[in-house]
């Protein structure tokens, strides 16, 4: 149990440390005018990254709950 506890606290501090990188870094700043002109591209990736995501801790909460 503490195993999944430390892999837990792990991922989401590699998440939060990564998300910064994102927010600071010097393009994020200085903004990307490319960006603007392919919003449905980003959309569209950004909405399967969390379903995907969203599929996989569902399914990781089962399989832990069936564990016990």
């Amino acid at each position: 149990m503490n195993v999944y506890i430390i892999l837990i606290c792990f991922f989401l501090l590699v998440g939060i440390v990564g998300t910064i990188a994102v927010g600071m870094s010097k393009e994020n700043r200085e903004g990307n005018p490319e960006y603007d002109l392919k919003t449905k591209k980003y959309w569209t990736r950004l909405t399967l990254y969390y379903v995907v995501s969203t599929i996989l801790g569902v399914l990781a909460v089962i399989w832990f709950i069936n564990m016990r």
